[in-house]
């Protein structure tokens, strides 16, 4: 396993902007869906089933990141952070639609997955 830091940096600054995109886009939906106050996922009983999941998450991330996952292949890369985003994205609106019973805040997390995503196919792939 090699780690090419030409290829990792290129992901960089994409990435970047997507996160700032996902952030613009948060508040903006926020605004026209949920004009009221939104609940947590932390205030309700699946609090401590949504830390497990994404704690999983971040550990199975990083090892494949780390031990699997051929840095130097910019492809392998992409799908892989496709495929992060995506896992945690749904996780996320499958928590919100399962926990916040009467609440909207899953369209949010939709509608940031789908513009990250279609973010991620044009401009990264």
């Amino acid at each position: 396993m090699t780690f090419s830091v030409s290829n990792i940096q290129s992901l960089t600054l994409p990435l970047a902007l997507l996160l700032m995109l996902l952030a613009l886009t948060q508040l903006a939906v926020k605004k026209f869906i949920l004009p009221e106050e939104s609940n947590k996922i932390s205030d309700t009983p699946g609090k401590n089933i949504n830390r497990l999941v994404k704690g999983l998450l971040v550990i199975v991330t990083l090892f494949v990141f780390f031990f699997v996952l051929d840095t130097s292949n910019i492809n392998a890369l992409k799908w892989f952070w496709l495929l992060v985003f995506s896992v945690a994205a749904g996780q996320q609106a499958f928590m919100e639609w399962r926990y916040l019973i009467g609440s909207k805040e899953y369209m949010v997390s939709l509608v940031q997955f789908a513009v990250g995503f279609i973010y991620m196919v044009i401009f990264i792939f």
